[in-house]
């Protein structure tokens, strides 16, 4: 009798594991429950209305990176980035990012207790995104892409600049046809700025100024907060749930971190008086924002690509609203209302024709 091998695995290539689901379940109790007490104290000091909100709503965006690398670091023993184990030189932006997270609580607390230290506070803030972005090029420059392991790689800066082009194009389309089809009304930009600084420059240096710093310089100024969802979100979480198959397991992410949203959707951040309807379309805005991230993510090989595009996504739609065409109606308008998600979702659908949804990881 001959014995057939057609059905015997190939050695050489290691069998798919599936979710480790005791460790997605502690990372998600983790990051919601960090990023949802922050949310109850902001709630009970007054909630969006309190100076200290967008400092607050920083601090959650950090949450969910901060719970991967804390669990990935001292408990998770099978990680690559367990302390015992980890030898990469991307370990020490891990130790910075956890400094960085303390400053950044110690400040909220503070802004709390002290709501008019939030500017001051804010403002020195800012030396971790210039400190972070420096020692990401000097570990960069001094070992190379392989330095960056556990899910940390740099991605390609080539894909970066490409899908950021393309998501301000995408955007600026949306505040078009908003406008077109008086969506939206056109924004007055010295509304920005102090008085006297807008009557002394014309309405377009105000607008090429605006421009410049939201959507060419605030992405990388904001990269290193971004990285504090993505990394939790793309790094860790979507390199489980893919294990379910990507397309899969990319929708469930996308649900996970639309409800984890919800508490600063109820408070009216997005969706202002839309308490039922605000958190079912963030959901849906998430779903379909994952999907566009997870194939950066997919073709560049890197998570710091969703972590430029998440903050270019949060600047560039600031941008239009705020500086260009301010939408009537959040629900019923392009970009994250209802006419924008179905945009998105043709979007969404030419990206998952791509064969990289068919990969295994």
């Amino acid at each position: 009798m001959t014995q057939s091998y057609a059905s015997q695995p190939d050695p050489a290539i290691p069998a798919p594991r599936a979710v480790r689901w005791p460790q997605v379940w502690a990372f998600i109790a983790l990051s919601f429950g960090l990023a949802w007490l922050i949310d109850l104290a902001l709630y009970l000091q007054g909630g969006l209305k309190n100076p200290a909100a967008t400092l607050l709503l920083q601090v959650q965006m950090l949450m969910p990176a901060f719970a991967a690398l804390l669990l990935g670091v001292f408990f998770f023993k099978d990680s690559p980035l367990y302390y015992k184990t980890d030898r990469a030189l991307s370990r020490w932006f891990v130790y910075f990012y956890f400094l960085m997270t303390a400053a950044y609580l110690a400040a909220a607390v503070a802004a709390l207790m002290q709501p008019d230290l939030t500017v001051t506070l804010s403002g020195s803030l800012l030396i971790f995104s210039l400190l972070g972005l420096l020692l990401l090029l000097v570990l960069r420059w001094r070992g190379g892409a392989g330095s960056f392991t556990g899910g940390l790689a740099f991605g390609r800066f080539r894909l970066w600049m490409l899908y950021g082009l393309g998501m301000a194009l995408f955007y600026g389309l949306q505040t078009l046809l908003n406008y077109v089809f008086k969506l939206g009304t056109l924004a007055d930009i010295t509304k920005m700025f102090p008085p006297g600084a807008a009557a002394a420059v014309p309405p377009a240096a105000l607008l090429a100024s605006t421009f410049l710093n939201a959507v060419i310089i605030g992405p990388f100024l904001g990269l290193i907060i971004t990285f504090g969802e993505e990394y939790g979100w793309r790094g860790y979480l979507q390199a489980e749930l893919v294990h379910l198959g990507r397309v899969r397991g990319v929708g469930l992410l996308g649900i996970i971190w639309g409800i984890w949203h919800w508490p600063i959707i109820w408070m009216g951040y997005n969706y202002p008086g839309q308490p039922i309807l605000g958190p079912l379309l963030m959901t849906a805005y998430t779903v379909v924002l994952s999907y566009f991230l997870a194939y950066a993510v997919f073709k560049s090989k890197g998570v710091w690509t969703a972590a430029y595009l998440h903050a270019l996504n949060n600047q560039a739609m600031s941008f239009y609203m705020l500086a260009l065409v301010t939408p009537v109606s959040m629900v019923m308008s392009f970009g994250i209302g209802i006419p924008g998600l179905i945009l998105c979702a043709l979007v969404v659908l030419l990206l998952l024709r791509d064969p990289v949804w068919k990969e295994t990881d």
